[in-house]
């Protein structure tokens, strides 16, 4: 039975709060001014998680991401303080509204009076009902909508950002959910109207081009619901590669094969062509959970590194493998890897599979709490009230988290849990030497002939042979990098009157090699600049100093050593520590400290020479 939702008339005194859209509180119809921007970003935090604690560590990150002050904890209970102030009521069950627990700060607050949870409420009661009382039930979900949620200036928090884009997702899933309800009762006229802007803003999402074409194909429009098909078809294969899934192919043969252009002023009972449970179309199959999966796409022309992946799937299928680390430098493919092995392993998985990224679009280290919010959304949790929470999650379900491009050892601690069901993947330049138990697998530079064969899918077979010298001389310039390689393509495929040996000859000076490597947004100096920015300053000069005193190619510990301008005794802790940051390669095998030929990776060398052309050190040496 889907669950009543007749509204009472509210009593004197009764609060409002509002999330989807603009962040309002009203008591008695009122609204009640929220005071300053922080305060307001504090109240928007602990609705988002209302009637769970969120820790002052976590309200800290919300308000100041980057730098808090020392007076932040005071500061918090000052804003705190005025908010209890300003609702001054007790909650829905007869406790103080806003208090402090072990966990942290509480707002207690019932299902009607937060939009949020009124929302998650009629969503979860429409799981599982026939169409009619579940579009009914979806309908009224969407109708608390009277906006972009936490709207305005509360997104320039990294938490509330995150928070509001899962939301907006959430949203887009109940929109899908009332369409294909709405269809199978043959509301398709209802369905055109309500999904039109929200296709345009979600091209890629193919559950929601599939209820349009068949809203569409519903209201007579066949020739308009055929193009869907085809643009959503062409946009896979542009942006990403791929074809339509198998489900939105089968909607389109329906809407193919039939000829009749019944509309919405057909005959009663008239099939809607492809909308499973539609009058006249095959029955509706029975919900089920399926696990969720909140994944990038994988790459189709992923290249190489076969040993590689195949040893990180061993890893992550066998049972005392907690925790595997993909380490090697920046652009050598360790998240294409990832992310590959995660979609091989669907199936060893069934409790779900997650990805995060662990820096945001400038390469600063996501806060702590926005990263726990990320998994919690990913894997349809409620709020975790801590990283305890998660990892007894973890612990209990047969999960692959994937977390890409971890800055340090200290980012992912606090959410790891060796032992358990579930399994972690982590990504970084680095090796963190500071975890245990890891198990480790290195990424290294692809060989000549997979970088080859990557470049000849980018620019097409007939170019490369053209001029397969040219070819052979771009790749080799880009170290073995996939990154690098890939951006080359992707420019020298936009740039089809570029003959592949000017473009070999660019690569070729090493003061401009850099600049040539950037496609779009795409940039592999950027990439760098970012692994560069993460290094402790006194290992910044020291991985300068060894790119400006050693020549191109491997080198040893004396060459080291007099780049350095140390002894070798120091030359090796120096080197050391660059090899557990990501920046030396390692030799291969056991070997001793002065037997060893390290290398810095071309691009790295290429990009410590530009950022630092004239150390005085390196110089003297």
């Amino acid at each position: 039975m889907a669950r009543s939702t007749a509204q009472h008339a509210a009593p004197p005194g009764t609060l409002r709060f509002t999330v989807l859209g603009p962040l309002a509180v009203h008591r008695d119809g009122r609204p009640l001014p929220l005071g300053p921007l922080k305060q307001r970003v504090v109240l928007a935090a602990l609705l988002g998680s209302a009637g769970s604690p969120v820790s002052v560590d976590a309200l800290t990150d919300a308000v100041w991401p980057h730098d808090p002050p020392r007076t932040a904890r005071k500061n918090l209970q000052v804003y705190v303080s005025a908010l209890r102030a300003l609702l001054a009521d007790d909650g829905p069950d007869g406790m103080p509204r806003l208090t402090h627990t072990c966990g942290g700060y509480l707002l207690r607050v019932a299902e009607d009076e937060l939009d949020l949870l009124r929302f998650r409420s009629l969503t979860r009661a429409a799981e599982g009902q026939p169409p009619a009382p579940a579009a009914r039930l979806l309908r009224q979900a969407l109708d608390l909508w009277q906006g972009p949620p936490y709207g305005g200036d509360l997104r320039g928090s990294p938490l509330l950002a995150e928070l509001a884009e899962g939301l907006e997702l959430r949203q887009v899933t109940a929109y899908e959910g009332w369409a294909e309800a709405e269809l199978a009762l043959g509301g398709a006229a209802a369905v055109v109207e309500g999904l039109r802007d929200l296709v345009e803003r979600h091209p890629l999402r193919e559950r929601l081009r599939a209820a349009w074409m068949c809203a569409l194909s519903g209201c007579g429009r066949r020739a308009e619901a055929l193009a869907v098909y085809d643009d959503y078809r062409q946009l896979l294969a542009r942006e990403l590669g791929l074809e339509p899934g198998g489900a939105m192919a089968a909607r389109y043969r329906a809407v193919l094969a039939d000829d009749t252009g019944a509309g919405p002023a057909g005959p009663a009972g008239a099939a809607t062509p492809g909308v499973p449970g539609a009058a006249g179309g095959p029955p509706a199959a029975a919900p089920r959970h399926a696990a969720p999966v909140a994944l990038p796409p994988d790459l189709v022309d992923l290249t190489g590194h076969g040993e590689e992946l195949r040893d990180l799937c061993d890893l992550l299928e066998d049972d005392r493998a907690g925790v595997v680390l993909l380490s090697g430098p920046a652009g050598s493919g360790k998240t294409a890897l990832a992310v590959r092995a995660a979609h091989l392993l669907e199936d060893r998985f069934p409790d779900g599979r997650a990805y995060v990224g662990l820096r945001d679009a400038d390469g600063r280290p996501r806060p702590p709490a926005a990263v726990l919010a990320k998994l919690a959304r990913c894997l349809g949790l409620s709020a975790l009230p801590g990283p305890e929470a998660w990892r007894d999650w973890l612990a209990e379900h047969r999960a692959l988290i994937v977390l890409d491009d971890v800055p340090e050892e200290r980012a992912v601690r606090w959410l790891l849990r060796p032992g358990g069901r579930g399994r972690t993947l982590l990504t970084a330049r680095g090796q963190l030497g500071g975890l245990a138990p890891v198990q480790r697998v290195g990424v290294p530079p692809l060989g000549t002939a997979e970088a080859l064969q990557l470049l000849t899918g980018l620019v097409g077979r007939g170019r490369v042979r053209a001029d397969r010298e040219a070819a052979l001389r771009i790749v080799r310039a880009c170290g073995g990098s996939p990154l690098a390689v890939r951006v080359s393509g992707m420019r020298l495929a936009v740039l089809r009157h570029l003959p592949l040996r000017e473009f070999a000859d660019r690569l070729a000076d090493p003061a401009g090699a850099l600049d040539e490597l950037t496609s779009g947004d795409v940039s592999v100096r950027r990439r760098l600049a970012h692994g560069w920015e993460g290094l402790p300053e006194e290992s910044g000069r020291d991985a300068a100093r060894l790119a400006a005193g050693t020549g191109d190619g491997p080198f040893g510990l004396a060459e080291a050593a007099e780049a350095l301008g140390c002894d070798e005794r120091r030359a090796v802790r120096v080197v050391e520590a660059l090899i557990d940051a990501g920046v030396v390669t390692q030799p291969g095998g056991e070997v001793t400290a002065h037997a060893a030929q390290y290398e810095l990776p071309h691009l790295i060398r290429l990009y410590m020479r530009s950022a630092h052309p004239a150390d005085p050190v390196a110089a003297a040496g």
